[in-house]
């Protein structure tokens, strides 16, 4: 659900501020005042198409920001988790700018995103229809997915497994044709794998090996400075001259004459032995390390030369000597498959026939449900329709025949199936494409009539409807309103209208006006109060003269919206 939308510099609006609310919200005002203005920055936040040509004259950028609330869209929550940006509160807080230069600048919950990130989680907080705009109708590449959403819930699992069966079926028929290239190509790669395997084991590397001489370079390296540092460091504890320890143990001798007098002087006189008899030890640690050390150039050269042996082998097999033995082990396999080529090639063939009758049996039952529930759409759609006064309309899901000799050769990641929404608008006619025949009024209902259907299960927490409603009055005018209603019933709409009917159903009315300030234009918005909105109906129903009379069939209007909803529940 959008719950607040900022605009700065876009357009006509200088510096804008809304706050939406759930359920049915109207958005109305003279021509030109600024309503589809609104729409066209909130499709820019679902990662619609941008240009510097909305920046307000004068300005360098514009600046669009929409919070939403994505509670129970799982689709949202699940694109944020994929590429990683965090919400808070089931809120998603989006924003753009866009420059005079042409740059975009997009964020997600603070998040720098690109434009196709933009739209992909935006298209599943917003739904917009505009009077040419019908984008899921208008595609007949999205009838599929309309259909299945209308499916229940066995439907869904059928898919998730012919899905899943799908993708196993072209990992395999990908390697099965892969290895049925030409043997010249085979045998050189074996070649290759053989000779890589067998440089490889003749490295003879080690875990740690590489850490382990780098830890003795740095020991031979720092030779001089480590022997200096010891031999001071003894010469201070035990030295001839001075002698550190001798002074500790007198100390240590002195104390323990006055240890039985107080608790204090017989803590002093513990700390001091314990120091004395450590040092003593260390003393004698560094000494043993003094006479080990020896400096070994011969073994500094080969120390080197290994780890630039071991630094050619990275750069030919990976990054690390465990990556090189993964590699190594990867290898062996294929080594092994292509010296017995024949039987990894019947394997294969083997596991993808029985994946083809698996992923056959589970696409034709999937096919199988899918004309049961298109049976039922067709029917829900029809109601629909004679709610909107098209009962002579007839829609159909046409599905495409599959091809006998091979049914697999109609496999795709979503099924068996291709199907189209195919319509009749008249009696007697023969059914055709919709996307060829339906008139923009008509697509207006038949997308209204879906909507009403769909908006229940299909997860969009915002549908706007930008003046769908254009060229119809009357009860066409009254049934339109009643199904945008409806699908506010199970969804936030905003919807720019013209209609009176329409604007009597709204629970909610924004009233778009356009004032002069210093001479440029501003868009401003008010939140109309009931009296308000009788006033703004009556104007919609007269024009610009609003009489008693116009009044009194406002406030009709508005009574007779209050009963339908009631309705509706």
């Amino acid at each position: 659900m959008l719950q607040e939308l900022t605009i700065k510099n876009f357009a006509i609006i200088h510096d804008l501020s809304l706050t939406f609310e759930s359920s049915m919200t109207v958005l109305t005002g003279e021509t030109g005042a600024g309503k589809s203005i609104i729409i066209d920055a909130v499709g820019l936040l679902a990662g619609g198409r941008g240009s510097n040509e909305f920046i307000r004259h004068g300005e360098s950028k514009c600046v669009l920001e929409g919070l939403f609330s994505m509670e129970g869209n799982q689709t949202t929550y699940d694109l944020l988790k994929h590429y990683d940006i965090e919400s808070e509160n089931d809120d998603v807080i989006i924003q753009r700018d866009i420059h005079r230069n042409g740059k975009n600048v997009c964020r997600i919950n603070g998040r720098l995103v690109n434009i196709a990130t933009l739209r992909l989680i935006g298209e599943t907080l917003i739904d917009i229809h505009g009077q040419n705009e019908h984008q899921e109708l208008m595609n007949p590449e999205r009838h599929l997915m309309m259909l299945d959403q209308f499916g229940n819930e066995s439907l869904q699992k059928t898919k998730e497994a012919y899905h899943s069966t799908f993708l196993n079926y072209a990992d395999i028929k990908k390697a099965y044709r892969k290895w049925q290239n030409s043997e010249q190509e085979f045998a050189q790669r074996l070649d290759m794998l053989e000779f890589q395997a067998n440089d490889i084991e003749m490295a003879e590397l080690m875990d740690n090996e590489e850490d382990e001489l780098l830890e003795e370079k740095n020991l031979l390296m720092n030779y001089q400075k480590i022997m200096n540092a010891l031999s001071e460091s003894y010469d201070a504890l035990q030295g001839e001259e001075s002698n550190g320890i001798d002074l500790i143990g007198q100390a240590m001798t002195e104390i323990a004459t006055i240890e039985e007098i107080d608790r204090t002087y017989k803590q002093f006189s513990e700390v001091i032995a314990s120091s004395y008899f450590q040092l003593q030890e260390v003393a004698s640690d560094i000494l043993r390390e003094i006479d080990q050390m020896a400096y070994d150039e011969d073994r500094l050269n080969e120390i080197e030369k290994r780890l630039e042996f071991i630094y050619q082998m990275k750069r030919k097999y990976g990054e690390s000597i465990k990556e090189i033995k993964r590699y190594y082990e990867k290898i062996i396999i294929e080594i092994n498959q292509l010296k017995n080529r024949e039987d990894h090639v019947n394997n294969l063939k083997n596991e993808m026939t029985v994946l083809s009758k698996e992923l056959t049996d589970k696409g034709m039952t999937l096919s199988k449900m899918r004309q049961e529930t298109a049976l039922t759409l067709e029917n829900a759609i029809h109601e629909q329709f004679k709610e909107l006064f098209m009962d002579k309309v007839l829609l159909k899901v046409h599905f495409f025949e599959k091809a006998n000799e091979d049914v697999l050769s109609n496999a795709h990641e979503n099924g068996l199936d291709r199907i189209e929404f195919y319509i009749a608008t008249n009696p007697g006619e023969p059914l055709k494409p919709l996307v060829k025949v339906a008139s923009g009024g008509e697509l207006s209902r038949i997308m209204l009539a879906m909507k009403t259907i769909f908006s229940k299960n299909q997860g969009l927490t915002s549908i706007i409807f930008d003046e769908v409603d254009t060229g119809v009055s009357g009860r066409v005018a009254q049934a339109i309103a009643n199904k945008i209603y409806m699908v506010a019933m199970h969804s936030q709409v905003l919807c720019i209208t013209h209609l009176p009917q329409v604007a009597a159903m709204a629970n909610h009315h924004l009233f778009i006006s356009k004032t002069i300030i210093d001479e440029r234009t501003e868009t401003h918005v008010t939140a109309l109060e009931h009296s308000e909105k009788i006033n703004e109906v009556a104007r919609m129903l007269a024009g610009t003269e609003i009489t008693k009379l116009t009044i009194e069939h406002a406030k009709e209007l508005i009574n007779l919206a209050e009963v339908q909803k009631r309705k509706n529940k």
